[in-house]
């Protein structure tokens, strides 16, 4: 593994996605490197989840280069992005209900054929989610908002993500649940996932993040270092509500 810091893993450069004749990202341009959190931040219609749509391949770039690793994968299929090891867990968790979180966690894994490597895979994300593992045999569509969120992300480790996009993990969880999804993003980052988040409390994804990028209608608007962005109050009052 590249020394943290050292090694370009995303980058996009002028990147431009329309919805029909609605331009959403308006040359967008941003790098994350090796065993980095980035931060995506902005007001609601932003562009924020639009340009984690635009890496993963949901959303098609009508101008500009992403490269994962050094590859273009602009025109890249989602299949043969998360097969390069790019994982999104998209806004709203998208669990299967009506599967078990066992089921569910397979599907993270299921086109890989060694079942040794699945086992091991499955307990690193009980390691990490005790309550998952508890409740393994469990219909997702009875575990809480943070459960869900849980699972979603433990469904995401089960593919070894080289980088992970986590759009709005802490949405809509109450407070205490708020910081232990928080706590476990520091803990998946310590083990080695570079991580590219888009969360609506800015301060704090400004705290878990080293870097960030502030969009305003597609367009990036401030980049810098993360204190210097969380402690500068104009920054926050202007772009990200006080």
């Amino acid at each position: 593994m590249a020394a943290k810091g050292t090694e370009t893993v995303l980058e996009l450069r002028d990147v431009e996605t329309y919805y029909g004749r609605i331009h959403a990202l308006r040359g967008i341009s941003c790098t994350v490197r090796a065993g980095q959190i980035v931060t995506l931040l902005g007001a609601n219609g932003a562009g924020k989840s639009t340009t984690l749509r635009t890496i993963s391949g949901l959303n098609r770039a009508r101008h500009g280069v992403i490269t994962f690793l050094g590859e273009d994968i602009t025109k890249k299929a989602p299949h043969e992005i998360v097969e390069m090891g790019l994982i999104h867990v998209p806004e709203g968790r998208r669990i299967f209900k009506g599967m078990t979180i066992l089921e569910n966690l397979g599907l993270g894994s299921f086109t890989l054929k060694d079942e040794k490597e699945r086992k091991k895979r499955m307990a690193h994300v009980f390691d990490i989610f005790p309550v998952l593992h508890e409740r393994r045999n469990r219909d997702a569509a009875l575990l809480s908002g943070g459960e869900q969120q849980m699972l979603a992300m433990g469904r995401a480790l089960m593919t070894r993500p080289r980088l992970l996009l986590l759009d709005e993990p802490s949405m809509g969880l109450a407070p205490f649940l708020v910081k232990e999804i928080m706590r476990i993003i520091l803990r998946l980052n310590r083990d080695g996932v570079t991580i590219l988040l888009v969360e609506q409390n800015a301060r704090v994804a400004l705290q878990l993040a080293e870097h960030g990028y502030v969009l305003e209608t597609g367009k990036i608007v401030i980049r810098g270092n993360a204190e210097t962005l969380r402690n500068d109050e104009s920054i926050i009052k202007a772009y990200l509500g006080d």
